[in-house]
């Protein structure tokens, strides 16, 4: 992989770099594309997790399984038959409890699990990573048994504010763990206000041992080359992504690419940049604003068939 660089030293994601990174092959079978599974989604903002799972799928994943408040999983199943729905227990007010053994065995096939998109609880929220964590004791990220790898975290919306209280116990997601902050949201993982998108989210990517992708810029932690790229910065864009949903549709699309069995650095480039180019496609036919997050999810085949080419 090779790619031309700004005056910053960021690697440029234009289409010449990606199809020189190219996706795994689609396989012979759903089986073969990876399984995703979103847990999010409370009584009031289930919308969240269907426009995730939805993005998920269309960046290529062969299975989806949703996992949300148990008062809207048969909703959603219906809105979205392609996908499981799996109802977790919930306050009376709607809020997803932090109790995971309804999806254990989901938890156990998946191969990229998102976490954050319809939480509305930041303390259930934290309650739930910390019963991930706790799931994962001892394991420390390695492979299990039989040689399968951990499946990649995902985390976004309330999971990320939550993880900085947490930090001391991230050992077993580290080195596969993706965060999908907004600028607000990079400053609640620092500590303080963000001044320097691109330093902050290296110093971000470098404290968490996660992959960052953040208004178009994607941070991976220091690694054993110095010749591999640590910093990305997409070249394509619209201010029409700033619409409601559009963070679901970028971690879901971002999850799915990772279910396929890219790693986290390239699930993140290509969903970025696939996300953003999406907004200028459909900027071009409806106008700068008033595209809906639904409509990105849309584009995303037809994009990855493009620069497969």
């Amino acid at each position: 992989m090779s790619g031309r660089g700004d005056s910053s030293g960021a690697t440029l994601v234009a289409p010449s770099l990606l199809r020189e990174w190219p996706l795994p092959a689609p396989g012979a079978d759903k089986y073969s594309r990876g399984s995703v599974l979103v847990v999010g989604g409370a009584r009031a903002t289930p919308g969240a997790a269907l426009l995730a799972g939805v993005s998920a799928l269309r960046a290529g994943a062969g299975k989806l399984t949703l996992a949300v408040a148990e008062s809207v999983a048969v909703q959603l199943g219906v809105a979205l038959p392609e996908c499981g729905a799996i109802g977790l227990p919930e306050t009376p007010g709607g809020s997803v409890k932090p109790e995971l053994a309804p999806i254990a065995s989901y938890l156990d096939r998946a191969d990229a699990v998102l976490v954050g998109p319809g939480l509305d609880d930041p303390d259930l929220a934290r309650g739930l990573l910390e019963a991930l964590l706790e799931r994962e004791a001892g394991r420390d990220g390695a492979p299990d048994s039989d040689g399968t790898e951990r499946a990649a975290v995902v985390l976004d919306a309330y999971a990320l504010g939550a993880l900085v209280q947490l930090e001391d116990q991230l050992d077993p997601w580290r080195g596969r763990l993706i965060l999908t902050p907004n600028p607000t949201e990079a400053g609640i993982l620092l500590g303080r206000d963000v001044a320097d998108l691109e330093k902050d989210l290296a110093e971000i990517s470098a404290r968490y041992g996660a992959v960052v992708s953040c208004q178009g810029l994607i941070a991976r932690p220091p690694g054993p080359d110095p010749d591999e790229p640590e910093l990305w910065k997409i070249t394509t864009g619209y201010g029409g992504l700033g619409t409601s949903g559009s963070g679901d549709v970028l971690a879901g699309a971002i999850a799915g690419l990772r279910a396929r069995g890219t790693t986290g650095a390239q699930a993140a480039c290509w969903g970025t940049h696939l996300h953003a180019a999406a907004a200028d496609r459909l900027a071009s036919r409806l106008g700068p604003l008033g595209f809906l997050a639904r409509e990105l999810a849309d584009e995303l085949p037809a994009l990855m068939l493009e620069l497969s080419v």
